[in-house]
This record gives C-alpha cells, sequence and structure tokens, in this order.
C-alpha cells in the first residue's frame, strides 16, 4: 500500500521510510507542509503520516485541507507528533485517524511500534476498501 510521510526531520523520515519500504509499502516523503498536501491530493497514498510542526504550512492546517477536500476527506491521517498526549483528543476531533507521539520512536523499539501502528490503519483501510 502506499504511505505518504510529511514529516520536516529529514532523520525520521528516512528512519520511517525505511522501516515502511522494509514492509513491503510504497513510501512517498514530503518535508513540508505545503508540499505534504499537494502530494496527498496527486499521488493518492492509502494513509498519510502527518507531523504537527511542520514549516510553510502546519500540520493542523494541512489536516483541515485535507478533510475539506472532497478527493481527501476519508483518507486515514495518522497525526506523528512531540506535543503533549493531552493533545490527542483535540486531534482526533480534527480529523486525525490516530494519534502517535514523537518521543515513542525515540525508544529503540520505535520504528517497530511505529511500523505495527501504521500496519493496523492499513489494515482497516484494506477492510472498509473490501466492503465497498
Amino acid at each position: 500500500m502506499k504511505v505518504l510521510i510529511v514529516d520536516d526531520s529529514r532523520f525520521l523520515r528516512t528512519a520511517n521510510e525505511r522501516a515502511l519500504v522494509r514492509a513491503g509499502h510504497v513510501v512517498i516523503t514530503a518535508g513540508d507542509g505545503e508540499e505534504g498536501l499537494r502530494l496527498a491530493q496527486e499521488s493518492k497514498p492509502d494513509l498519510v503520516v502527518l507531523d504537527m510542526l511542520l514549516p510553510k504550512l502546519s500540520g493542523p492546517d494541512v489536516l483541515r485541507a485535507l478533510r475539506q477536500d472532497p478527493k481527501t476527506a476519508s483518507l486515514p491521517v495518522m497525526v506523528l507528533s512531540s506535543l503533549p498526549q493531552s493533545n490527542e483528543h483535540k486531534l482526533l476531533g480534527e480529523g486525525a485517524t490516530a494519534y502517535f507521539a514523537k518521543s515513542e520512536l525515540m525508544l529503540d523499539k520505535g520504528t517497530g511500534l511505529f511500523e505495527e501502528t501504521v500496519e493496523k490503519m492499513l489494515m482497516k483501510v484494506k477492510a472498509a476498501n473490501a466492503n465497498h
């Protein structure tokens, strides 16, 4: 499946991309919000992994734009954030499909947990597509 990673941290973008490519996914990446929004609209990924603190266009602005565009309104978005967990409900209320704390990526098992979370979301996407 196709995953778009939008993160201004080249290190995290590369680490997460490698983990997902190893798991057999097609991965496209963007280093800022404007590029991420454009790629989400053009490439129609199965899942967007979206950082919240981005240059040019912030993560919440990208999320809002995705939800307002009929072509991307139902696109699953996993928010990747270094913001406190208390923001999770707010982000989910604004249209995020799931929340993943960046602090969990810093642990030894970080990419494994990240990969697992992405896989669960992609399984839901496959199941939803199978029912339509």
